[in-house]
């Protein structure tokens, strides 16, 4: 029954035909997606056909011989106890468990999902053994990573076969690639930075909570035997090909395009456009700001210092928390007095602005920024006669701001300045940090450098990796075998050439040659091992593909080498999350 239940979820063992564009059916003709008629203001397809998300597998219960234990005495736990108490001890090795909002967050949740007899036994958190149910994770995982190459290749077959049935859906004629078409498996939220919600439980998505979009003309995907969707809907204004509200924010979450696929490729294109139009005018809005701050209206001074925050800082507006959001996160317009302090000296610097508070996804946002004296004392006056709690700038809303910018550029939201100073300082770094004497790995480090300035400048930041220091040292025991096989490398050439001199021969001579080619490898074969290791550490804490997916313009990095492409395409691929 529980293994019938699994595969109707998957939606396995159903036989389906595979889709075929229409631009590959006879006689439909076909052409170029980027040569296709427009399609009327607001419609975003004609056609949209896809199978719907593939879901989480169901959960498999602990052998009998791996325990929970409780005070010290094994305890056996209902199946969806046990579920969640392997969330947890999944966890075990990783920084969140050790935070005591993680901890509270898990044992409230985990508690109601308990029947009544385990409440009555599991009321303390620190009574609860979880280490038998993490050692047989950790050793399911070894286990899996230990199979052999033909077992690999079986399950490498196997997702391959899921991704050719769920991974594409066909949109006006064409066979698009879809983002994530998997749902999310239930587990415990982690968030970003020090999130309040951290430690709650994510319930298992359904086919009860997800909403299908697809045209009218279109199969319509069967959900999973036994289950049916929340809703069907036929909305072309919109590029959601499914969606479901999850449990811990309530915001909707979707399954959408790949970054690839024709609709997200134009959108991007739209937003690079507006930033590269932003080039053209930016001087005159910075006059503008600049001329503001000595207003007479404090409204008009507040708007240009914070434009000045968004400008030079690449601040995000604020005002953009997702319904159910409860985290104290601020934005530039939404900052409080509380989140700053003005240092008229420091560090050598004059008028510094200490920054500190918690941005978008809960990620702290610190910086000491030394600004335009003008700037520094409007923040005084901004700040003057309010308490801790109160609004910087009391005066100004996202609304009020992103009016302003329309008035000033058709198209021109905060949003566009980050877009912009974020292409701009790629471009500047690239220009900076390339050397077209460099081999790829050497411009791939500089690449990531550039984009790193980007991620910084974004405050794009990340945990350390758990698996960061066993990593940095299997990498550091490549880099000495490397070393070592360079020496004896360097020995045999050494030899080859001892011999040449006694023989004089062509063999001894094509010998030496041989030698000096695997010389030449293995040091190249080491210095790229080097560039990953700088490269390695140097991104440890931070994420680099927020910025390269949404942030910058990619005819940037082709141009930063415009006589090879498709070089820089591979050499750009090598690159993490492109």
């Amino acid at each position: 029954m529980y293994w019938r239940l699994t595969t109707s979820l998957l939606g396995r063992g159903v036989p389906r035909p595979r889709m075929i564009p229409t631009g590959l059916r006879a006689g439909s003709g076909g052409c170029s997606r980027w040569e296709e008629e427009k399609t009327a203001d607001g419609v975003k397809w004609t056609q949209l056909e896809h199978r719907g998300p593939y879901f989480a597998p169901l959960y498999e219960p602990l052998p009998d011989d791996v325990q929970f234990y409780y005070d010290g005495k094994p305890l056996k736990l209902s199946l969806a106890t046990e579920e969640i108490a392997t969330f947890y001890a999944k966890m075990l090795d990783h920084e969140y468990t050790t935070k005591e909002i993680f901890q509270n967050n898990f044992f409230n949740d985990w508690r109601k999902e308990m029947t009544p007899q385990e409440q009555k036994i599991i009321k303390h958190l620190d009574k609860c053994d979880f280490r038998e149910i993490h050692k047989y994770f950790v050793d399911k995982n070894e286990a899996r990573k230990a199979l052999p190459k033909e077992e690999k290749q079986k399950l490498k077959e196997a997702a391959d076969k899921i991704q050719e049935e769920y991974g594409y859906c066909i949109l006006d004629g064409h066979r698009e690639k879809i983002g994530n078409f998997k749902t999310e498996p239930p587990g415990l939220f982690r968030g970003r930075g020090d999130h309040p919600k951290m430690g709650m439980l994510k319930k298992r998505i359904m086919p009860e909570d997800v909403i299908i979009n697809c045209s009218k003309d279109s199969k319509i995907p069967e959900p999973p035997a036994g289950h049916k969707w929340k809703e069907v809907r036929f909305d072309n204004t919109v590029t959601w090909l499914a969606s479901w509200t999850e449990n811990i924010q309530n915001s909707l979450k979707y399954i959408m395009l790949n970054p690839s696929s024709k609709l997200k490729g134009e959108k991007d294109w739209q937003k690079y456009e507006v930033a590269r139009k932003l080039k053209d005018v930016v001087h005159k809005i910075r006059a503008q700001y600049q001329a503001d701050w000595k207003s007479k209206e404090m409204k008009k001074r507040q708007r240009a210092v914070a434009l000045y925050f968004i400008d030079k800082l690449a601040l995000r507006a604020g005002n953009e928390k997702e319904e159910g959001e409860t985290a104290d996160t601020v934005g530039c317009c939404s900052l409080r007095v509380e989140h700053i302090k003005l240092h008229p000296k420091l560090d050598g610097q004059e008028h510094v602005v200490e920054f500190d508070f918690l941005g978008k996804d809960s990620i702290r946002y610190y910086n000491k920024v030394s600004v335009e004296k003008p700037v520094f004392k409007n923040l005084q006056l901004f700040m003057k006669n309010k308490d801790p709690g109160d609004d910087l700038f009391d005066r100004l809303t996202t609304v009020i701001l992103n009016k302003h910018l329309q008035n000033l550029m058709n198209g021109l939201t905060a949003k566009v300045f980050r877009t912009y100073n974020a292409s701009i300082t790629l471009q500047e770094q690239l220009k900076a940090l390339t050397n077209p004497e460099d081999s790829v790995a050497g411009k791939l480090l500089s690449y990531n450098r550039a984009n790193r300035a980007v991620a910084i400048l974004c405050n794009h930041q990340r945990s350390t990796p758990k698996t960061f220091e066993k990593s940095m040292q299997n990498l550091q025991s490549k880099i000495d075998a490397k070393k070592q096989q360079l020496e004896e490398a360097e020995k045999e050439l050494k030899k080859a050439e001892d011999e040449f001199e006694e023989t004089k021969d062509a063999k001894a001579e094509a010998n030496i040659r041989k030698k000096k080619k695997l010389l030449e490898r293995l040091k190249e074969q080491l210095a790229k091992l080097n560039v990953q290791a700088t490269d390695k550490e140097e991104n440890k804490q931070i994420a680099l593909g927020t910025s390269k997916l949404n942030y910058l313009d990619p005819r940037i990095s082709i141009a930063c080498w415009p006589e090879r492409p498709l070089q820089t395409l591979e050499m750009l691929e090598q690159s993490p999350k492109l």
